[in-house]
């Protein structure tokens, strides 16, 4: 796997690449296509997180576990599907939270890169899975490196807002810098299975704005 990356985030994390565990990632992609397994997102859109959004342009970050595991699904960004592909009973929950929240009707699609495009970075925690098995490269090395995106941009940046949904994605919260001023929202997860207990009327998009704003930086709008 060649890694062609966005400049900043190449900038960012050029010595990852050279890490042992990364070989290991490497080593674990090229395993799984030898042994006809399908992987996804696609090898192009495996960083489409960060091609999508440069390090300064960042302005909040919502952390998910991992991709979309059914065919034609991942495309590279967390919660988020290509066009043409309904949307998955967590992104249905977002955007009844978004609607609660702003008003903002639900469209009928489920892509979210004009989000990215506006510098929300939707970052899987492992950034591929193999087609109909949820986390199963949760173990490869993934983490590490997303774990190190986290650190380092935190570090680098202020004022980002970082949205945790569920306690996976909230006990990343310790690697977020402290004293750069940046905000951390935490709700359970949008899955159907937790989503009532506290996700729906968790505000997190007017509070993401209202803490922009008050920072002097452009809000997001959130109509995806």
């Amino acid at each position: 796997m060649t890694v062609k990356l966005e400049e900043s985030w190449l900038n960012l994390l050029h010595d990852q690449f050279e890490q042992p565990y990364f070989a290991k990632i490497k080593q674990k992609l090229v395993e799984e296509k030898a042994q006809g397994n399908t992987v996804y997102p696609p090898g192009p859109r495996i960083f489409a997180a960060l091609d999508l959004c440069p390090v300064d342009k960042v302005k909040v970050v919502i952390i998910g576990q991992d991709p979309y595991h059914g065919p034609g699904q991942a495309h590279g960004l967390s919660f988020s599907v290509p066009f043409g592909i309904q949307p998955p009973p967590s992104l249905v929950n977002i955007y009844q939270e978004l609607h609660n929240d702003l008003g903002i009707t639900p469209p009928q699609h489920g892509n979210l890169e004009k989000w990215e495009q506006q510098g929300v970075l939707l970052l899987n925690a492992s950034l591929t899975v193999r087609a109909y098995t949820a986390n199963s490269h949760s173990q490869i090395g993934w983490q590490i490196f997303t774990d190190t995106i986290i650190q380092r941009l935190s570090k680098e940046r202020e004022n980002i807002v970082f949205m945790l949904w569920g306690s996976f994605a909230i006990n990343k919260k310790n690697l977020v810098a402290p004293n750069r001023g940046h905000l951390i929202l935490t709700a359970p997860h949008p899955s159907p299975l937790s989503a009532y207990r506290g996700f729906f009327g968790c505000k997190h998009f007017s509070k993401a704005n209202e803490y922009l704003k008050s920072k002097g930086i452009e809000p997001i709008d959130w109509m995806p």
